[in-house]
């Protein structure tokens, strides 16, 4: 008699939505204390002067005024001027 076993189950739960990361507000945009700048997995971009960085990596805006993108030292840095 010839059998055939189960398969066992998968690991994989299907399709899983994206995490919506990225620049959200580009440089030379206005910008108001508070607003969310970039959504980033690690420190992709780092923070300069009237940016903080939350504990998801997230830079957030402290203070109003205009972004600005620069790189010293091949680390990239957002500050709002």
């Amino acid at each position: 008699m010839a059998h055939t076993k189960t398969g066992g189950s998968t690991r994989q739960k299907g399709n899983r939505r994206g995490k919506r990361l990225g620049v959200k507000i580009f440089g030379g945009q206005k910008v108001s204390a508070g607003n969310i700048l970039v959504r980033q997995n690690g420190t992709r971009f780092h923070p300069g002067d009237g940016v903080q960085v939350g504990r998801d990596f997230t830079l957030t805006a402290l203070k109003a005024g205009v972004l600005r993108f620069y790189k010293r030292f091949s680390k990239q840095y957002i500050s709002v001027q």
